[in-house]
């Protein structure tokens, strides 16, 4: 229908009723669709214990059911749903093969490109493992969960005529349909600006080659509990505001009112952004959804809002619910995705307290997907703490090796000078 091609959705195990209702729940009103000749559905019923199996069993019936359906709204595109209902009650392989062939001839003869659900089976493709061989493309689908947290993949198996992708990708079923995430976003073709922002953070700006980030670049800000870390994500995020650009601030720790609570004992008054509408605080637990999960409905946040900064506080709450290989493949996506929307990111990672050589071993992974990276520490000397900014890297622009003291008061967030052990 997006593209203007009718469809013929020819169901063996849903009525019509049950089908429309369903796929509400997926944003697909089928009831008009229907009245707009855009998609026809032909229920057919096939009880197994009426079923005969002869000599002369064929689907002529069915291509007639089809073709008037078909001409019926100048259809191009078919959906049968399931196979399995259809021949249920024939174990003769001999007939379901040359039958399953008939079939895709008589949906290719008539010009229609035709999908055609089918259960797994034991040790196929399909439950009767005949399928995959006479149908061009078979994309297979797995459901399973670790961790008590469930994921859904997709995986192409065969495209007959066509290159395609071999891995298995994950795709969500949701309000707004199915979403497939964007591997081919995976990409280095995005520009690099020259334009630089605002840390928010007066000392910290000079500390970067006096301008800040780049536009459009990815930060990581690291850092044990209490050093500031979010205190960091929160004045990027307000300085872009007091620019005029709207920012996203994504909290899997805390609530918005905890935030906007927070935030305002060190002079950040982020209500105010929020009342104008150029920040948005969304607070989520981590535990709620899979990665996956969280990334397409981050995807789906910054495309409705296009803010020009977003911030992730912490990240290291979801690394915690996937293996290392599935979380440096997710933000993966998530950085290049930003990048394409040209947004300037900012995350957080929450580390166990120690050396900065501990600190580079436990972020290796991560970090090297950033641009800039920072490092928050406590240090305890003369009966008192101090907090301690670092910058451990920052591409493409001269960047101070300077330990300075990072403090956070009722007039806001700032550096002072180098900090003196002792």
């Amino acid at each position: 229908v997006k593209y203007g091609e009718p469809g013929v959705f020819m169901t063996f195990e849903e009525t019509t009723t049950e089908l429309t209702q369903n796929m509400r729940s997926l944003g697909f009103d089928l009831d008009k669709l229907q009245k707009q000749k855009k998609i026809a559905i032909d229920f057919v019923k096939v009880e197994r214990n009426e079923i005969e199996e002869t000599g002369e069993y064929d689907l002529d019936g069915l291509f007639i059911r089809i073709g008037y359906a078909i001409d019926s709204i100048k259809a191009k595109r078919v959906v049968l749903d399931t196979i399995e209902a259809l021949f249920a009650g024939v174990p003769n392989h001999a007939i379901l093969r040359a039958e399953l062939r008939r079939l895709f001839r008589f949906l290719k003869d008539k010009g229609v490109t035709a999908v055609i659900t089918g259960e797994r089976g034991e040790n196929s493709f399909t439950r009767y493992g005949l399928e995959e061989y006479v149908a061009d493309c078979v994309i297979l689908l797995d459901h399973r969960t670790s961790d008590q947290v469930s994921t859904r993949r997709l995986r192409v198996v065969k495209y007959r005529g066509s290159q395609h992708g071999t891995n298995e990708y994950p795709f969500l079923i949701g309000a707004n349909g199915i979403v497939v995430l964007p591997v081919t976003s995976l990409g280095l073709d995005h520009l690099a600006s020259k334009q630089r922002v605002s840390t928010g953070i007066r000392g910290l700006d000079e500390m970067l080659g006096g301008a800040g980030y780049f536009k459009g670049s990815s930060v990581l800000v690291s850092g044990a509990p209490g050093t500031g870390k979010s205190s960091v994500a929160a004045a990027f995020a307000s300085a872009a505001c007091a620019r005029g650009e709207r920012a996203i601030l994504f909290a899997y720790e805390e609530s918005q009112s905890q935030v906007l609570r927070n935030m305002s004992s060190i002079g950040l008054k982020l209500e105010r952004w929020v009342k104008s509408g150029l920040l948005r605080i969304e607070s989520t637990r981590p535990t709620l959804q899979g990665l996956e999960q969280h990334l397409v409905r981050m995807y789906g946040i910054v495309t409705e809002f296009k803010p020009q900064v977003v911030a992730v506080d912490p990240i290291s709450n979801l690394t915690a619910h996937g293996d290392d290989p599935q979380l440096k493949l997710t933000l993966m996506r998530l950085i290049d995705f930003l990048k394409t929307e040209g947004c300037t990111a900012l995350f957080t990672s929450l580390t166990a307290e120690g050396g900065t050589a501990s600190v580079v071993a436990s972020e290796v992974g991560v970090s090297s997907l950033m641009d800039t990276w920072m490092l928050l520490s406590n240090l305890a000397d003369n009966g008192e703490r101090t907090r301690t900014l670092q910058v451990l890297k920052s591409r493409g622009m001269p960047h101070s090796n300077q330990v300075r003291e990072f403090v956070m008061s009722n007039e806001g967030v700032s550096l002072v000078d180098v900090y003196l052990l002792g």
